[in-house]
């Protein structure tokens, strides 16, 4: 048996990058200079190591949340498209759906080689491959807001990029995956934001929700060991210290608009993403956000644009530790179960069942910590 003393390597893994996988912890041991072979069997060890702890939280789960997770699911399943999708109502968001929809499902540990949603990861998978253009957007220009799409796509291919086995998929993911970078860096507006379009389609106009949907994009992409640019991450991380209000809170857009607790909430887990825990501006958005999202009331009661806020602020809650973390989750938790229909879907709000089930989903595995993206 081979002994294998991790210590300084780890150190090193953990301090750069909580998230790492296999492309991260790759990039980091060529840095160090190891040997192909331990350079083997520290990833090894590590995937080993991420892959027990994430199956003994989700043995620990409460079986009414493991339950309501896997009949929102199975509802997604049934509701996918024969060529891999899922959209939104009016046929919107289709990308962005379809992204969403597949990042619910890796949560609940499948992936592309295995597990109850194999099959249907994959068809999500080869949907969102076969949307890449030549310029690197994953998605159409037509697409209605398409830079929502080309976000969380970045997202929930750069999760299946770590865990795919297939050589040829795995090639397909890093080749798209680069080409979207690119293509996010490209789109990026003089402030550093990003709007609904392209900043050469949309005359430079940028908002808070998409600028944070492409950075966590990119920070997933980075995790996955894909090259992103770090001028394009803190152009963007500056942008939202521009967007903040006196209140402490993060505004439409750069231009105005008055603070918002979605987006502020939004732009808290995109300054965790990036690293940035303890900052000035991460305090002071976390204390805008404990006082207009837990602080008043509104996990007791759905409120516009409930589930776009706490599909980020869970990411925040979750980062925080265990303490904070339950006492955010009993009530969130205690709300979603009491809202999920009969046939396993969530139907709340105006974007679309598949919307808010894939969040809702979402929200509930978190804890499972199978993806990167969403680990401390």
């Amino acid at each position: 048996m081979i002994a294998l003393s991790l210590d300084p390597i780890m150190e090193y893994i953990v301090i750069r990058d909580a998230n790492a996988r296999v492309g991260g912890i790759a990039n980091c041991l060529q840095e160090k200079g190891c040997s192909m072979l331990r350079s083997l069997l520290v990833i090894l060890t590590v995937l080993s190591s991420m892959s027990w702890t994430a199956t003994a939280r989700a043995d620990r789960k409460d079986p009414k949340l493991k339950l309501a997770a896997q009949k929102g699911l199975d509802w997604l399943a049934s509701e996918q498209h024969r060529q891999g999708y899922w959209e939104a109502n009016q046929n919107q968001y289709r990308v962005a759906m379809t992204a969403l929809a597949g990042n619910a499902m890796l949560c609940e540990g499948s992936t592309t080689n295995g597990g109850r949603y194999a099959k249907k990861i994959q068809m999500a998978v080869d949907y969102l491959l076969e949307t890449s253009q030549a310029n690197g957007l994953i998605g159409y220009k037509h697409d209605y807001h398409y830079t929502y799409g080309h976000g969380f796509s970045m997202l929930f291919l750069s999760q299946v990029f770590g865990e795919e086995e297939d050589a040829q998929r795995r090639q397909r993911l890093k080749e798209v995956l680069i080409k979207a970078v690119q293509f996010c860096g490209e789109a990026q507006t003089p402030d550093g934001g990003w709007g609904y379009v392209s900043a050469k389609d949309g005359n430079n106009f940028d908002e808070g929700s998409t600028c944070v949907t492409q950075v966590q994009g990119l920070r997933a992409c980075r995790n996955a060991g894909i090259p992103v640019p770090k001028e394009v991450i803190d152009r963007a991380v500056e942008y939202i210290r521009k967007c903040m209000a006196t209140d402490g809170g993060v505004q439409y857009s750069i231009r105005g608009g008055g603070s918002r607790p979605p987006i502020s909430a939004a732009a808290v887990a995109c300054l965790f993403n990036s690293g940035e825990h303890d900052n000035e501006t991460a305090q002071k958005l976390m204390k805008y956000c404990d006082k207009n999202i837990t602080g008043a009331g509104n996990n007791a009661q759905m409120f516009g644009h409930w589930h776009y806020t706490h599909y980020y602020y869970a990411q925040v809650q979750y980062r925080l530790g265990d303490e904070k973390w339950e006492k955010y989750f009993t009530p969130i938790a205690k709300q979603i179960l009491s809202q999920q229909s009969a046939n396993g879907a969530w139907k709340e709000g105006h974007v679309g069942p598949v919307y808010t089930t894939a969040i809702n989903c979402t929200i509930l595995q978190l804890d499972n910590g199978y993806l990167p993206i969403y680990q401390r």
